[in-house]
């Protein structure tokens, strides 16, 4: 187990190139669209929730691949400048590295088309042969860009060790075995929330949500919801709501992925859960303030001082 000053984090998950075109209306089924700007820009969720994790001071081990070719091998060197995000745990592969197509419109929504390459290669034995590094840490993080099975065997170490294990399950899959493995934490928005309960969680009563949550095995529910409050739901305790930071958001791209790994970093550190999602809520808004998923993601002193400003505009 890591200095709970500087926790570390084991994160399971995808690096990939993204190719980002502005718009000004989202295009419908058939319908073709001219984009205003193309931009290049490195992001995957796993890269992205190591960064946001790193930048609140914990040790992260990013656990994922990259392909042979140069957009690879650059990705690697941007990322080596990451204080506090290890790449040892990285592998090169052959073949492409994975790549996401986003389209962004002039109210800051987007769609994103995703392109596996190095990340199917991701496998069951990569994540074996980590096991050692995955039981030092504070944490473990993951989501749903690299295979199923791998992301169940590191939950499987995670559960052995007595390590958190949290899971943003994005992009969503009515056929992850929940069953399993124990999630400690899960974070969804409330899409995700309604495919993985198989009922919308703010319809139904909390005793419902709670035994759905016991059936598959997740101890606590964390349910974001854009600028509305952020819900928390948990087998153990009352459920939460907390406040966003008011923003105008420039580009949503990417903030899914700083509150989880704000959040993530947070209760690996130590704090209480109302304390982690309002950090969490601060490093998701904070990141809508610029353009691409990881330049935008603040650091510790910037999320702290929002905070202090929040507890200051609500006591």
């Amino acid at each position: 187990m890591s200095d709970q000053n500087r926790p570390a984090i084991a994160v399971v998950g995808s690096l990939n190139i993204d190719y980002f075109a502005k718009v000004a209306e989202l295009p419908s089924p058939g319908e073709t669209v001219g984009s205003t700007d193309l931009t290049l820009h490195y992001g995957g969720k796993g890269a992205n929730q190591s960064i946001a994790c790193a930048r609140q001071g914990a040790e992260v081990f990013l656990i994922g691949a990259v392909g042979g070719d140069q957009e690879g091998k650059k990705y690697l060197e941007v990322l080596a400048d990451e204080s506090g995000l290890s790449l040892e745990c990285v592998r090169t592969v052959e073949g492409r590295t994975g790549s996401a197509f986003i389209t962004v419109d002039q109210r800051a929504e987007n769609m994103i088309v995703t392109a596996a390459g190095a990340n199917a290669q991701v496998t069951v034995a990569s994540i074996q042969e980590k096991e050692a590094k995955i039981r030092f840490c504070a944490a473990v993080l993951a989501q749903l860009e690299v295979p199923s099975p791998s992301v169940v065997e590191a939950a499987r170490i995670a559960n052995d060790a007595g390590i958190p294990f949290l899971l943003n399950p994005s992009p969503v899959s009515d056929q992850f075995p929940w069953q399993e493995v124990r999630t400690d934490y899960l974070i969804v928005n409330e899409g995700e929330a309604e495919v993985i309960l198989e009922f919308p969680p703010l319809e139904e009563d909390e005793s419902v949500v709670r035994q759905r949550l016991h059936e598959l095995r997740i101890e606590t529910m964390v349910v974001t919801r854009g600028g509305d409050e952020t819900l928390c739901y948990s087998r153990n305790a009352d459920p939460l709501a907390v406040e966003t930071l008011p923003v105008l958001p420039v580009d949503t791209v990417g903030a899914g992925d700083a509150f989880a790994g704000c959040f993530a970093a947070r209760i690996a550190g130590g704090d209480n859960v109302e304390s982690a999602l309002r950090a969490g809520n601060c490093a998701g808004a904070l990141t809508t303030l610029g353009s691409g998923a990881q330049d935008p993601i603040p650091d510790r002193e910037k999320v702290e001082q929002h905070l202090e400003h929040l507890r200051a505009t609500t006591s």
